[in-house]
Formats: structure tokens, C-alpha cells, sequence
């Protein structure tokens, strides 16, 4: 015999709200372990990326640190290290413009800032589904949970019959509306704060070699600050 309580029966029962909203939060589910799996990846490959930034400064000249950076797509410190190049050559070997009026290092600041902005673009991009799907898939059960318990009332008034066995089902079913938003939810968040942790992370290593750059470019040495006094460290142009 067919159990008349469950997810099943809420389906079968239910009308178009019902099941409208229980479609909401499968898709919200989905989107949401979608963005954390493609950014989780994401993160992982770039982590691995950022730890060639040592290899690039103990290289002998410029061209040898590029290859060291590795992969020739999508690689932020290459994006960084190539940008920094192209915009000290064009400051230098450009006739007098506007732009000329700033000097080289806060031209090969802005430069390297734009690239850098847009890498960070790319890295939080998706996190939007993950903080809205965090604080509406609540909201949303909690919906389809007050929807679920009217129409059991109705069903009950109707029926004339107000005994435990006849509430508990239709309104424990309708309460299941409620589990499923916070279900949705919990991971949403939990993700969104676990990727916004490892893109700091990164974000954070590829700032400090934006900086390296910089300095490189301007003054043609890589300028570390040790505890005990600032060093520089030449390195070789191309």
C-alpha cells in the first residue's frame, strides 16, 4: 500500500505553488554546487599558479622569468609580469600625450592596478549566486511552508476531520518546505565564506608581486623588506 505522507505525496498533492517553489529550490541547489565545485578548481589551479611568483624573481632576466611563470593562458602572474612590461615600454617610447604627464611609476601603478582589477573581477564572479541563493532559499521555503499549511487547513476544514493523525501528515509535510530552504542554504553560505577566504588568499600574493613589479620596472630591482632592514634584490632586464 501507498504511504500517503512523504516528499512524493507533497508533490502528487500539491498544486502549482507547491511544486512551482520546490522546482526554485532544486535550481538553487544546482546553481549553487555548481558555482562552489568551478570556483572551488578555480581557486585550487591559481594556488598552484601563484607559487611560480619565486621562480619568475630568481630567474636571470626578465624573459626567462615569464617562461617560469608557466601556462601561457589565464595566468595572472604572466597577465601581471607581460602588463608591467608593455605599459614601461609605451611610457617610454611614446611621443608627448596626456598620459605623459604621470610619471613612470604611477603609470606602471595604474596599469598593473587595471590588470589586477580585472583578475579579481574574474576570480569573485558567481559568488552573487552563491550570497543571494544564502539569504533567500529561507525565505522561499518558509513560503512554500505557509502555502502547504494553509491549503492542509482548508483540506481539513473541509473534510470535518481535526484529529492529530489527520493534521500531522498534510502540516509535517508542509514544514519539510522549510528543511529544504535551510538545506539549500546552509551550503551556500558555508561556500560563499570558504571562496572568499581563498581569493583573499590569493588576491593577497598576487598584490605583493604587483608590488615587486613595480619596483622592478621603475628602479629595475625587486625591493623586499626583511624584519631586520629593506634589501634589494637586481635583477636583469630583457
Amino acid at each position: 500500500m501507498e504511504s500517503q505522507f512523504g516528499l512524493i505525496n507533497l508533490w502528487t498533492q500539491g498544486d502549482f505553488v507547491t511544486r512551482f517553489v520546490a522546482v526554485m529550490l532544486l535550481a538553487m541547489s544546482l546553481a549553487s554546487w555548481i558555482v562552489i565545485i568551478t570556483k572551488a578548481l578555480a581557486i585550487m589551479r591559481y594556488k598552484k599558479i601563484v607559487k611560480n611568483a619565486n621562480a619568475f624573481w630568481h630567474s636571470a632576466d626578465f624573459a626567462t622569468g615569464v617562461e617560469a611563470l608557466g601556462v601561457k593562458t589565464d595566468n595572472p602572474l604572466r597577465a601581471l609580469a607581460l602588463e608591467g612590461r608593455e605599459a614601461t615600454a609605451h611610457h617610454r617610447n611614446t611621443k608627448p600625450q596626456l598620459h605623459d604627464t604621470l610619471d613612470l611609476s604611477d603609470w606602471v601603478t595604474r596599469c598593473l592596478k587595471n590588470t589586477l582589477d580585472e583578475f579579481t573581477a574574474k576570480l569573485q564572479s558567481g559568488l552573487a549566486i552563491l550570497a543571494s541563493v544564502g539569504s533567500t532559499a529561507p525565505f522561499v521555503g518558509l513560503f512554500g511552508t505557509v502555502w502547504g499549511i494553509y491549503h492542509a487547513l482548508l483540506a481539513i476544514g473541509t473534510s470535518g476531520q481535526a484529529t492529530i493523525d489527520k493534521v500531522a501528515g498534510p502540516i509535517g509535510e508542509a514544514l519539510i518546505m522549510t528543511a529544504l530552504g535551510l538545506a539549500v542554504a546552509i551550503p551556500a553560505v558555508l561556500g560563499y565564506n570558504t571562496l572568499v577566504r581563498g581569493n583573499k588568499s590569493i588576491l593577497g600574493k598576487l598584490s605583493s608581486f604587483a608590488h615587486d613589479l613595480h619596483a622592478h620596472f621603475v628602479t629595475g630591482a625587486r625591493v623586499q623588506q626583511p624584519r631586520s632592514a629593506a634589501t634589494v634584490v637586481p635583477m636583469k632586464k630583457a
